[in-house]
């Protein structure tokens, strides 16, 4: 591998030469829309057990109270515990974005929910800081590009056998957004890398439980790390990212890299302009959620009644079924990977939204009964078009002897080619928001966020996501 291959060293020049100016207004435009959406689901995700459970925890190992740890009774901590509490929180509902595949033979599952750690990272050490919105904005956007770019790169081994990409390349996103904003150095991003290739960690036996939020959390938090001892000089081994013993060689089952997925591609283009991010309609994998929607469009247009369901067929790939293993839930951590549950939240209540993602409603009499009609059928035709969309057909047989079909849609809302009104996007953070925040908080951080550029300290920002005691939020 010559020099002009190696991945560390194309993105330690794009880490240093990342520059505002250099940002296209189109990338600054979705950017300020994922972290409206990153900081609604992340308020939301605070007040699930995960949340609390963590909360406690933090607020015994937090440090110097220095960033603000959000949700009920938001309090201040150090910045890497902040990005800890505050990334799980973002990763609780599985309602953050996700980025979008540029080729057939990406696994969609292989890409990551790329928004919360470089937010939240950002967030953290911007408000230590007192960082500009417009600072904020260039370290998110430099954070994301890598955290894509890294996703897009590695053997897709790498998800498919085992890795949960949020958590491993999540630490990457991180680590760069907060190494931006603290003026690193070349050789200090270098040594960033390092540190952050050695702290990446997050498996896929955790799909269903508190863990998995964990292992966004924890790239959040060791990516604030990694760029702190850097700053500090604490050093790191070189081509952290490169073969024969670099990040790409030992977390993909020596399958290794395509270095011309990230070597001269980083920026060009923005992987937040092209292919893009999808805004997730509802809480849980990305992967069902086409699904839902053929779901919902079915049982809307025949004005199909649950009880006279007798079954229910999801025809997909393996690129669907096998990350979406549960055949029936058992909790809402259980639900939010199971597609038994998808269509029948969808057939019982035309809706799954935080009221449907709930164990009460999960472990239901009629939800029961209705998942145990669902088959999962792992379908040739669709498995042969490849992996980088998420397609799938639904099936119903109904009581009087018809059967309908519905066939998702490769535009699924939230996607860049079906994304989201404003109008959407600002009933989607209200919803999320309005489980911690009163109404005037929730339209200030709309505003703000919308004119983040001209915001001249992100602690504003930060005391508005922190308005309002849990007592006052849950008045509303």
């Amino acid at each position: 591998m010559t020099d002009q291959q190696r991945a560390t060293s194309a993105v330690v020049d794009f880490v240093g030469r990342a520059r505002w100016e250099n940002f296209p207004q189109e990338a600054v435009r979705i950017a300020k829309r994922c972290v409206i959406d990153g900081l609604g689901v992340m308020l939301a995700g605070s007040t699930q057990d995960a949340g609390r459970i963590l909360r406690g925890y933090v607020r015994t190992v937090g440090g110097k109270p220095e960033s603000t740890a959000f949700g009920p009774e938001p309090f201040r901590s150090g910045a890497s515990s902040a990005a800890l509490l505050n990334g799980t929180s973002g990763h609780a509902l599985d309602w953050d974005d996700t980025q979008l595949a540029t080729s057939a033979d990406r696994i969609f599952g292989l890409l990551t929910h790329p928004t919360v750690p470089p937010m939240v990272a950002a967030l953290a050490i911007g408000e230590r800081q007192r960082a500009s919105g417009r600072a904020f904005l260039e370290a998110f956007l430099t954070g994301f590009e890598v955290e894509c770019k890294i996703a897009e790169a590695i053997s897709p081994d790498h998800y498919r056998k085992g890795f949960h990409s949020s958590g491993t390349v999540g630490t990457f996103g991180a680590a760069v957004a907060a190494a931006r904003l603290l003026g690193l150095d070349g050789a200090r991003v270098a040594h960033t890398l390092a540190i952050a290739a050695s702290s990446a960690s997050g498996i896929r036996v955790n799909f269903g439980s508190m863990t998995k939020p964990l292992h966004v959390g924890r790239a959040s938090q060791n990516g604030v790390v990694a760029a702190e001892l850097a700053a500090r000089g604490f050093t790191g081994g070189g081509d952290a990212l490169d073969p024969p013993w670099g990040f790409f060689q030992a977390f993909s089952h020596g399958e290794g890299f395509d270095a011309d997925r990230i070597v001269g591609r980083l920026g060009d283009p923005h992987t937040i302009v092209w292919p893009g991010v999808s805004i997730k309609p509802y809480p849980c994998g990305v992967l069902g959620h086409p699904t839902m929607d053929a779901m919902r469009r079915l049982v809307i247009a025949h004005d199909v009644r649950p009880e006279s369901i007798a079954a229910i067929r999801v025809r997909a790939g393996s690129n669907i079924l096998n990350p979406l293993r549960y055949p029936i839930a058992t909790n809402e951590l259980e639900a939010k990977f199971c597609p038994a549950f998808m269509v029948s939240a969808i057939a019982l209540r035309r809706k799954a939204g935080v009221h449907e993602f709930n164990d009460e409603f999960v472990r239901s009499a009629p939800v029961q009964a209705l998942m145990r009609k669902v088959e999962r059928v792992l379908d040739p035709e669709i498995e042969a078009q490849g992996w980088e969309k998420i397609r799938s057909t639904v099936e119903v047989d109904l009581d009087d002897g018809r059967t309908l079909v519905e066939a998702a849609d490769e535009r699924y809302r939230g996607g860049p080619d079906l994304p989201f009104t404003r109008d959407e996007l600002h009933e989607k953070f209200s919803d999320c928001a309005s489980l911690v925040l009163p109404p005037p908080a929730i339209e200030e951080t709309f505003e703000l966020v919308e004119a983040l550029e001209d915001l001249p300290d992100v602690g504003l920002l930060a005391r508005v996501l922190s308005a309002a005691p849990a007592a006052a939020a849950l008045a509303q």
